[in-house]
């Protein structure tokens, strides 16, 4: 996420102003595959009408910047909803920031959901039983530290469903 813009610190630095004063209990985390296919099937569920950038857009996510991409592919371009920020509260039905990049036919299209969190002390976040990465330093300089997770729900990433880059991708 090399190219997050300064929305991106806006809209979290507002979220955690507001929410980290009273951080909500954490889900419960699980090992039973059947209870972590549910949360993928909730997380595409809830994306399921987000299908092109207008939608994300009009859905209350703002872009962040340019298509992100390395060596180990691509992430897409970030578009970030500040509602969705709540920290040490992982939500499944409401993603915090969606990917998206360009299909073979030019249309943008949803690559994945990803779930952020600044850190403001709390415990490392979980998807399941999956943890997030971090707590990581921002990725630009008015970013916060923080923990994200990818969930490749729009475009299936052979490198595994939670790695941030897909390899089969690029901006």
């Amino acid at each position: 996420m090399r190219h997050l813009t300064k929305a991106l610190t806006a809209g979290v630095l507002a979220a955690v102003a507001i929410g980290a004063a009273a951080l909500p209990a954490q889900a419960d985390t699980t090992t039973n595959p059947s209870d972590m296919n549910r949360l993928i099937a909730t997380v595409r569920q809830s994306t399921a009408h987000l299908k092109t950038a207008d939608d994300a857009i009009a859905a209350g996510y703002i872009p962040l910047g340019e298509c992100t991409a390395g060596p180990d592919g691509a992430m897409g371009v970030h578009y970030l909803n500040p509602a969705f920020v709540h920290p040490g509260f992982v939500d499944p039905a409401h993603p915090t920031i969606l990917t998206y990049g360009t299909s073979p036919s030019g249309r943008t299209e949803l690559w994945a959901a990803e779930f952020f969190e600044p850190d403001v002390g709390q415990p490392t976040p979980m998807f399941g039983d999956q943890p997030f990465d971090g707590p990581m330093p921002g990725h630009t300089p008015d970013m916060p530290t923080h923990y994200d997770l990818h969930v490749w729900v729009g475009k299936h990433n052979p490198a595994g469903i939670f790695t941030d880059f897909n390899p089969a991708l690029h901006c």
